[in-house]
């Protein structure tokens, strides 16, 4: 995929998660690699809205080139990228029933949703708590980075996922996946559930090997 049609996708996957009610407002955001850097949506920018000429594009170092001032939350992706390699794009969202298990009284930090589906499984896995941080607090990307290397997405506290992917096509899977499983975990908690074995796991684990 080329840098036009990489901004014409990200407009198009922003504007189907807006309308989704997966992001509100001016929240969340989008960055995709390509050859000479990354491409991003701009700071205060609605999802639902973008302009794919005035994406923010930034260089291998992270300088913005050309375009609008990227998202506040740059860092997030950028400290995403640095950790692994294989990141195609990195999506960050305020989805409400992910942000609510978020703010929930406690929940594991080292891991936040049980495995309910298979599919959790297979597109997120485990799922770490980064502890609070204002926004736009570089302390938050620093704790972000230091997860990252182990894992493609995690949850910030009282805040929302941040998912890394080989593609956008993957990695808006994924954080959708993470949404709907935040959502089935809200409707089952307190009651009696069964959620997949550890045996279960490892089945999925060699059937369908990370990328």
């Amino acid at each position: 995929m080329n840098e036009t049609q990489s901004r014409e996708f990200i407009a198009e996957i922003g504007r189907s998660m807006f309308e989704r009610r997966l992001t509100f407002g001016s929240s969340g955001n989008i960055s995709v690699r390509i050859d000479d850097g990354w491409l991003m949506t701009p700071t205060g920018s609605s999802l639902g809205r973008l302009d794919p000429a005035k994406l923010s594009k930034l260089d291998d170092a992270g300088k913005l080139v050309a375009g609008d001032a990227p998202t506040k939350e740059s860092f997030l992706h950028l400290a995403m990228y640095r950790e692994r390699d294989k990141a195609g794009a990195v999506v960050h969202l305020h989805s409400t029933h992910s942000v609510a298990v978020s703010c929930l009284h406690g929940i594991d930090h080292d891991d936040v949703l049980p495995p309910i589906t298979a599919y959790y499984v297979m597109r997120v896995g485990k799922l770490p708590l980064v502890p609070y941080f204002a926004p736009g607090d570089m302390a938050l990307g620093e704790a972000v980075g230091r997860l990252a290397a182990k894992h493609s997405a995690m949850l910030l506290a009282n805040h929302g996922p941040v998912v890394a992917g080989t593609s956008l096509s993957a990695a808006v899977d994924a954080i959708e996946e993470l949404e709907e499983t935040a959502r089935l975990y809200l409707l089952l908690h307190g009651r009696p559930t069964r959620y997949l074995s550890p045996e279960q796991i490892a089945d999925l684990k060699r059937r369908f090997p990370p990328a």
